[in-house]
């Protein structure tokens, strides 16, 4: 059996987590560990196998007045916590970084393209995933994980815009884009079998196909009986207005088909989304 923590407590990502792995009672124990306030010591860390490091700080306006607590948490107490992890016999540290590291709204991502974070929260994430690889050795696995959009059920993001156009809108753009996604189900899968396999280095974990916007939409709209017609007539406009959110949703933005996960398919993973909301 091995003893896994989760670092990070009411994190979407970690709790679906958590959940996930007490399918295999038999194999994994396994336990979250607040970080509000924390002063982490080296007795936290003792008899773990594994840490999922989920920490952080990410879904709030970042102003002049904040910046520093992105640093304060998303590298400084995560970078503390993986070396006294280190100290304490971790064997493996799984942190879940960001794609927001490369800095891009649109384009397409390799393992060899230059990180160029545009913000605090990338920067943020970006230095503590450089600072931890230095600790690795024989003893010191690290797993740096960089997924894309991340949608389930009670997600919060850009998921959450596509299904109010999907639930209220009777049309909605046909447009050609591609977005690397994962379902929460698979990326849970994926971090489970980077423990089972002892996997280290940089992943990139997706679906194991690419997502169009459109026919995202249209199957959530299914999945509540609702018949929503998709139309060209607003592409020109897309073209045009290509900034903010309209290319944060159509925009084609894509990592390299690497660290595909094909537990479930669009089709299932938006049938059973919707179907528990």
């Amino acid at each position: 059996m091995k003893n896994i923590l989760i670092v990070g407590a009411n994190s979407y990502i970690g709790d679906a987590f958590k959940i996930y792995l007490d399918q295999y009672p038999e194999r994994y124990k396994t336990d979250i560990l607040a970080t509000k306030g924390l002063e982490p010591e080296l007795e936290m860390f003792k008899e773990i196998d594994t840490i999922f490091c989920v920490a952080g700080i990410a879904h709030i306006k970042e102003t002049s007045q904040n910046r520093h607590l992105y640093f304060d948490v998303n590298r400084d107490l995560v970078v503390k916590i993986a070396k006294l992890a280190k100290e304490a016999g971790v064997k493996q540290f799984i942190l879940l970084s960001s794609m927001s590291v490369y800095g891009l709204t649109v384009g397409h991502i390799t393992k060899t393209t230059e990180p160029k974070p545009t913000t605090a929260y990338g920067e943020s994430k970006l230095q503590a995933d450089e600072k931890i690889a230095k600790l690795v050795d024989g003893n010191f696995i690290f797993t740096c994980l960089r997924p894309p959009m991340v949608y389930g059920k009670n997600c919060t993001g850009n998921y959450q815009i596509l299904r109010k156009f999907a639930l209220k809108s009777p049309v909605f753009p046909n447009y050609k884009n591609q977005r690397s996604m994962i379902y929460i189900e698979n990326l849970c899968e994926f971090v489970k079998s980077c423990i089972d396999e002892d996997r280290s280095g940089l992943f990139f974990p997706q679906n194991a196909e690419y997502t169009n916007t459109s026919l995202m939409v249209e199957q959530i709209a299914v999945e509540h009986g609702k018949k929503i017609r998709l139309t060209k007539a607003f592409n020109w406009a897309l073209r045009v207005c290509g900034v903010g959110v309209v290319k944060k949703v159509f925009g084609d933005l894509t990592y390299e088909k690497t660290d595909l996960v094909s537990k479930y398919g669009l089709r299932e993973s938006i049938k059973i989304t919707e179907s528990l909301l």
